[in-house]
């Protein structure tokens, strides 16, 4: 894996223009660069009226702040989408399988695959072993994270099955697209995402509990100080369902009810996007406000279906994605379409030794890490925070893994001087009901500063409209 050159999505190695972006270049060609930075002020401001912001957790000042918004669009051809929907469909039904698995028989412990102690890991919920949930799914909403690499290879970076967020920027991007650029759509045949909350609608009324015909869903939010409050309002709205805080749900008799100005009216299936600790005070975290007294009994009883289940963050632990190959294979006999990014797990002495040797080329992640945090991009970080992460490591090497630094792939980009290269990743995301789909797009986060490997919104990165081409050519 080759990390000292990337894979250009829009030029080739001698500066030609790849037959995918040719009809854009052209377009580009006759659009003045002031005009660009003109509609890229006017989506800010749009994007601000509308409220798409976001909180820093840990930002002191607390203000919220608007995720920069690239105005060149990454394009996909057909024949690329369909590598890409077939393997994270492929590896979001394993990880599924996995997880019915581990809450029943744990075959795959059995069967020497995965450790034992991955019972140890506090994301493994004691509470959910034996308990049946409808269909066998435990990840109704996945985000897998996908990079490309300088081979033009798609890689798997990480597994994101709690709470995945992000899908209000794909839906609310590609409706800015059209908004600022409807001639730019002629030249290519988009496939389209706005179906999505329908998609997602018709998913979590699939998985209510048998002998529901008609049932009842709402959207479970942590409350408007959440980071992604605006997301949960959005996708709300655009399901046509209610959004409930704890504090307007309660419990009686095996069962959830919501408050209303007409009296109680029972829920039958839950979209929480609130993680397992503050679900219920009475399970996990007695101090918590923020979820429903009793939930997890109802649950546990089958009182009411929870999307996604209960538990599910033992499957994107960092430390589990190493094994998500082998579940494959080993629950559907099949070899993985896209492959995992090298790892280097530090409990492990033979690959702590080679890290700690190798710090300054290695990006290194807490396993149970996210959003950016608590991870050391060595190439880019100072002999001083490389020091300090290394005594992280050697104090806890159990919380850490290692991956090579990848040289993301790069798509055109609007910056001050003009259309130029920046590194890009790509979340698409899997639903699970009676079927496994996905729309076509996903969340596309661009590295906004030159040559800055760091995508994430809390980091400093922005997002940009993905284009799945229906054909595997342009208009």
């Amino acid at each position: 894996m080759n990390i000292n050159t990337f894979f250009d999505e829009m030029r080739t190695p001698t500066g030609s223009v790849r037959r995918l972006y040719q009809p854009f270049s052209e377009w580009l060609s006759g659009t003045d660069h002031a005009q660009l930075m003109q509609k890229s002020r006017e989506a800010e401001m749009l994007f601000r009226r509308v409220g798409i912001t976001f909180n820093v957790y840990g930002d002191e000042a607390g203000a919220e702040r608007l995720i920069p918004f690239d105005v060149v669009p990454r394009i996909l051809a057909a024949t690329e989408w369909r590598v890409l929907s077939a393997g994270v469909i492929q590896r979001v039904t394993a990880l599924n399988a996995f997880l019915n698995d581990l809450y029943h028989e744990q075959e795959i412990i059995k069967a020497g695959i995965v450790p034992a102690s991955i019972l140890e890991n506090e994301m493994y919920r004691p509470e959910m072993q034996g308990v049946d949930v409808p269909g066998g799914i435990y990840a109704h909403i996945a985000g897998v994270d996908i990079v490309r690499t300088a081979e033009n290879e798609f890689y798997v970076l990480e597994d994101n099955l709690r709470t995945p967020s992000g899908v209000s920027y794909m839906l609310e991007d590609r409706k800015m697209m059209m908004r600022l650029f409807p001639e730019l759509f002629r030249r290519y045949a988009v496939a389209p995402v706005e179906h999505y909350p329908q998609v997602l609608l018709n998913n979590l009324r699939a998985v209510a509990q048998p002998g529901v015909y008609d049932p009842t869903v709402v959207l479970l939010t942590p409350g408007a100080y959440n980071s992604a409050y605006f997301e949960h309002a959005f996708l709300a709205q655009q399901m046509g369902i209610e959004l409930v805080e704890g504090q307007d749900l309660f419990c009686k008799d095996n069962a959830v009810f919501m408050r209303t100005t007409e009296g109680p009216k029972r829920i039958d299936v839950i979209y929480r996007r609130i993680d397992d600790d503050f679900l219920d005070p009475q399970a996990f975290r007695e101090d918590s406000m923020l979820g429903v007294p009793g939930l997890v009994s109802v649950y546990r009883n089958g009182g009411v279906s929870l999307a996604n289940a209960i538990g599910t963050g033992v499957a994107d632990d960092k430390s589990t994605y190493t094994f998500v190959p082998e579940m494959i294979r080993f629950y559907l006999g099949e070899e993985p379409i896209l492959s995992n990014v090298p790892t280097y797990k530090l409990e492990n002495a033979e690959d702590r030794s080679y890290v700690l040797d190798h710090l300054a080329e290695l990006v290194v992640k807490e396993v149970q890490g996210s959003g950016g945090y608590g991870m050391l991009v060595g190439p880019a970080s100072s002999k001083q925070q490389i020091e300090d992460f290394r005594a992280r490591i050697l104090a806890e090497p159990d919380n850490y893994i290692a991956q090579p630094t990848l040289a993301l792939s790069t798509c055109p980009t609007l910056v001050e001087a003009g259309v130029a290269p920046r590194h890009v990743d790509l979340r698409p995301f899997v639903l699970s009901g009676k079927t496994v789909t996905l729309v076509p797009g996903g969340l596309c986060r661009v590295a906004m500063r030159e040559g800055s490997l760091v995508v994430n919104s809390s980091q400093g990165g922005g997002t940009k409209d993905t284009w799945v081409l229906n054909g595997d050519a342009p208009c």
